[in-house]
């Protein structure tokens, strides 16, 4: 087996702003998996928040690619145990090397992700679409540009009730609320109530990652159904979110791949747990993953090819005549084919 890699910087349509900062391009480490002619491709955006910048992945990855070459891949989950002990700090990069192999697989098999994951394409939920924290006017013209039937609505400012209630007279669709961990309990506990009044759906994320004796009282107090993202990182963390939480965003780069991603899908069922799927801004290849393991989810966030202008893959397409929905690629494995157009690093 070959390892290749590439980093690319993507610019987003718009500046893409939430409760902790500002940004105008995404950071992503694509790889490459070359197991005898084959090639599988997978995916990590790097987010500032977790301290796993693309230089990182790469210094890791050049550090133990001999070992990363050597493993015989007869399983992609026995391959992810092997790369979660020679990368234990580094679920970005085990996640991008993860989605390769499950890309390989499949074409191996010549089958679709999606059915080797057992999961029905009819089954697939439609996906939101972002509006980042701007001006109220910014944020409605942004809304207006792109008709959609659910939307992710940023929040964590000072004018969380007039963004939403803005939005709301322009539009009749589902608004889905993501904090970003920026409310005290106190502010949620006035918010929420209100937010339900303006028809919002749900609420990722409302207070900070560690505040679990906030969670607990708003789960008490809960009008509308509570969404895990920052308090859910790993596999481990599931269980902590039961009875503070309604539902986890499962992130494949934070749980370090589509391999822990099937077992915390399980184990949230076994919860009675509702289940989202989140982006973290991946080009088309990340997006892929996610697509696939779609049918086994209630929710899904999945429109980072939407909010960046640049893209590193064909065949997962969006369907312009149903909004929020899209086709998942029928190819072998991912089904998506790469068309990276610069190269920033290669071990090529």
């Amino acid at each position: 087996m070959k390892c290749n890699y590439f980093s690319f910087d993507l610019a987003f349509r718009h500046p893409f702003t939430i409760s902790r900062g500002t940004k105008t391009h995404q950071p992503t480490l694509v790889v490459e998996l070359d197991f005898n002619g084959i090639s599988g491709w997978g995916e990590a955006p790097a987010i500032t928040y977790y301290q796993i910048p693309v230089e990182k992945m790469v210094a890791d990855l050049q550090a133990k690619k001999v070992f990363v070459e050597k493993f015989s891949l007869t399983d992609p989950e026995r391959y992810w145990h092997y790369l979660h002990h020679l990368f234990p700090q580094n679920n970005f990069l085990v996640c991008a090397l993860d989605i390769a192999a499950w890309d390989v697989w499949g074409r191996l098999r010549g089958k679709p992700l999606y059915n080797l994951l057992q999961a029905d394409p009819q089954n697939k939920p439609l996906t939101d679409y972002t509006i980042g924290i701007d001006t109220i006017e910014k944020m409605v013209e942004k809304m207006e540009e792109k008709p959609w039937p659910l939307y992710k609505v940023k929040l964590g400012t000072d004018k969380d009730l007039e963004i939403v209630q803005a939005l709301r007279k322009h539009t009749d669709a589902a608004i889905r609320v993501d904090a970003n961990a920026a409310w005290t309990t106190e502010e949620a506990l006035q918010k929420i109530p209100r937010l339900k009044d303006l028809g919002v759906e749900l609420i990722e994320q409302p207070l900070a990652k560690d505040n679990w004796e906030g969670m607990k009282v708003l789960y008490q107090h809960a009008s509308l159904p509570l969404i895990a993202d920052e308090s859910c990182v790993t596999e481990a963390d599931v269980q902590k979110c039961y009875g503070h939480f309604h539902g986890i965003n499962i992130k494949l780069t934070k749980c370090s791949g589509i391999t822990p991603a099937r077992r915390m899908i399980e184990q949230a069922r076994k919860l009675d747990m509702k289940l989202m799927l989140g982006s973290m801004n991946e080009s088309s290849i990340g997006s892929a993953a996610i697509a696939h393991l779609s049918p086994l989810v209630d929710f899904l966030d999945m429109d980072g090819p939407l909010l960046l202008s640049e893209d590193l893959g064909t065949g997962l397409r969006f369907d312009a005549a149903k909004p929020g929905s899209f086709h998942l690629p029928d190819g072998p494995g991912l089904g998506i084919t790469y068309t990276g157009l610069y190269k920033k690093e290669s071990s090529i």
